[in-house]
């Protein structure tokens, strides 16, 4: 059995997320919390939160026991992005792309096969 949480629409690049994803995945849920508590990237503040929500999920909707979690899969995806333009000379226009990300944590029972 699996519980899942996704964040949708996250005004940050998911190429910053990625590295965060990249240091709690496989973790035991204390210990991914501890890990996202002590980083200082602007990502871990949105995987927290996410980390948060997927342990509630699994253990109110799922009856899972929250000791026994880990963090099964986690990654971000691109979603959107914002096209903005800065000018340059000669009337021309620069663009920038601000990028958004959709988020996905999974976590499951160690006990499970």
């Amino acid at each position: 059995m699996e519980a899942r949480a996704e964040a949708k629409y996250i005004r940050i690049s998911p190429r910053k997320v990625q590295i965060v994803c990249d240091l709690i995945r496989g973790k035991d849920v204390g210990v991914a919390q501890g890990i996202l508590m002590q980083t200082p990237k602007s990502g871990s503040e949105y995987l927290t939160k996410l980390l948060k929500s997927a342990a509630a999920n699994a253990e109110n909707n799922h009856e899972m026991d929250p000791d026994n979690l880990y963090v099964a899969q986690v990654f971000a995806t691109g979603g959107p992005i914002l096209k903005r333009g800065r000018p340059v000379s000669k009337g021309r226009m620069y663009r920038i792309n601000k990028r958004t990300s959709h988020i996905t944590l999974v976590v499951k029972e160690r006990g499970e096969a």
